[in-house]
């Protein structure tokens, strides 16, 4: 039996110590193929996203997928991100978090 990657729980549990903290949750995306986010936002094929309950709506951080839909110069937009594709989760105000 292979090992499960950790990195889906440490991803769940930043997003969960923010909230509880009053914080503000980022993940760090390597933009490729599969990942599905605003192009106009990906700068050197990476982009920053605010996770938080504020700025996204039906947030669904499982082991293999971030998933919201949030808003980007007002326009409503689905985002997908496979989690390998996830570099890092941080709190905005701290810094404090995960590279990957």
């Amino acid at each position: 039996m292979s090992e499960q990657s950790a990195k889906p729980y440490l991803v769940r549990a930043i997003c969960e110590w923010c909230a509880d903290n009053g914080l503000t949750p980022y993940i760090a995306v390597k933009v490729d193929a599969q990942t599905r986010v605003p192009a106009a936002f990906v700068k050197n094929g990476e982009i920053v996203l605010n996770i938080g309950a504020t700025a996204t709506r039906r947030l669904t951080i499982d082991n293999e997928w971030v998933q919201f839909n949030a808003r980007f110069s007002g326009v409503s937009q689905e985002v997908s991100v496979p989690m390998n594709a996830v570099s890092g989760i941080f709190a905005k105000e701290t810094g404090y978090g995960f590279s990957f």
